[in-house]
């Protein structure tokens, strides 16, 4: 018995395969939507799918490697892990900056780049959720929890924000916020926190020097009335996900992603998903995240300890923020914004550092005090 007791609970499984499925998804989607860029700018088709099962080798070991990792040990990291996540974020305005696609988003590291938002969307979770774990319950006083908090949360959007990258600002403060409520944040500073959201909002939309992002604003009030200019893109991925019906055109049949719909294999990969998988296959796919979200949030319920459960609250909450954001800009739903779905679109590091924060979040799992045994073992 004494041996049994000392072995290790297994993962949440429904958050596992949930994953590892979605990962396959990708790899296949990645294939098909980017085989047309591929052929043209490198003679082949496969060029940027073998790229992706690359990364996505890198990032399940990562699944592995933290999934395994007592998760109580990145507390003890959690700073280092933070200033490394800054200084990434800090060389994007060094030489080894990198502008793409007309953003500095990117650092060259030689035989690659890397985006370092992504590395801050988990380094910042990960020192936030050891930050309101060693205030307990002084989290909830102003000068000695709320401004602290605010000011880290400020910190760690503000350094996405001067990429110019509003989505991943959005995403990394929402995601903070979201684990600031769970810790006990005064619910009178909500009012203050959406105040402050909405004069942000107006600043970063219309203010000058962002006219490009007033464009896309009045583009998603009538995308059709500039369909061949700034509603071009989310005319192109109505089309594509109205095109698909219930099972698609096929996969691989998909004719959106012959240069109609610019970044059909990242930011907008669910419009080809809607299109050569039809109105199931996006369900599939929509079911599966969440799985995982519910799954989270009740491994966060259920964490044996504070940080255990704001651990896997950020984690759980950064992957249903950035998924809905970016279905909700191929649905038309928000104005168009450059984000990936998570664990499926193209980009090495995003898929690196979700499978490593799905890794933490499953060695949380191993650990938390949902009871697994069956309804005799409970009554015996």
């Amino acid at each position: 018995m004494a041996k049994q007791n000392k072995r290790k609970k297994p993962v949440d499984f429904l958050i596992f395969i949930s994953v590892i499925i979605l990962v396959f998804i990708g790899i296949i989607m990645v294939y098909s939507a980017s085989w047309p860029e591929g052929m043209v700018r490198y003679e082949d088709g496969s060029h940027y799918a073998k790229r992706h099962i690359q990364w996505a080798v890198v990032g399940l070991l990562g699944l592995i490697f933290t999934m395994n990792i007592d998760y109580r040990f990145w507390k003890k990291l959690s700073l280092p892990i933070y200033i490394t996540a800054i200084i990434l974020g800090l060389l994007i305005f060094s030489p080894m900056g990198v502008e793409l696609k007309g953003a500095r988003r990117w650092i060259d590291i030689g035989f690659t780049t890397l985006m370092p938002s992504d590395a801050i969307k988990l380094g910042s979770i990960v020192f936030f959720a050891s930050f309101l774990d060693n205030k307990k319950e002084r989290v909830r006083k102003l000068v000695d929890g709320a401004l602290p908090a605010f000011i880290l949360i400020g910190l760690s959007a503000g350094l996405v924000y001067l990429q110019r990258d509003l989505s991943t600002t959005a995403t990394v403060a929402g995601t903070l916020f979201a684990m600031f409520f769970v810790a006990g944040m005064w619910l009178p500073i909500l009012g203050l926190i959406l105040a402050g959201v909405g004069i942000f909002a107006k600043y970063a939309i219309f203010s000058e020097g962002n006219e490009y992002r007033q464009r896309r604003v009045f583009a998603f009030l009538d995308p059709f009335a500039d369909k061949l200019g700034d509603g071009w893109q989310i005319v192109q991925s109505l089309y594509a996900m109205g095109s698909g019906g219930l099972l698609g055109v096929g996969l691989g049949q998909s004719r959106q992603k012959f240069f109609y719909i610019p970044e059909s294999y990242n930011d907008f990969i669910f419009a080809i998903i809607g299109e050569e998988l039809g109105l199931l296959g996006t369900m599939f796919v929509l079911l599966l995240y969440a799985v995982i979200i519910w799954r989270g949030y009740t491994v966060a319920l259920n964490a044996r300890d504070a940080f255990g459960s704001y651990l896997a609250t950020g984690i759980t909450s950064l992957l249903a923020i950035q998924t809905f954001i970016n279905i909700a800009v191929v649905t038309s739903s928000m104005p168009v914004t450059g984000i990936t779905l998570p664990l499926i679109s193209l980009g090495g590091t995003s898929l690196i550092m979700y499978l490593a924060g799905m890794g933490i979040l499953l060695n949380i799992s191993r650990t938390s005090t949902i009871d697994r045994r069956k309804p005799d073992e409970n009554n015996s």
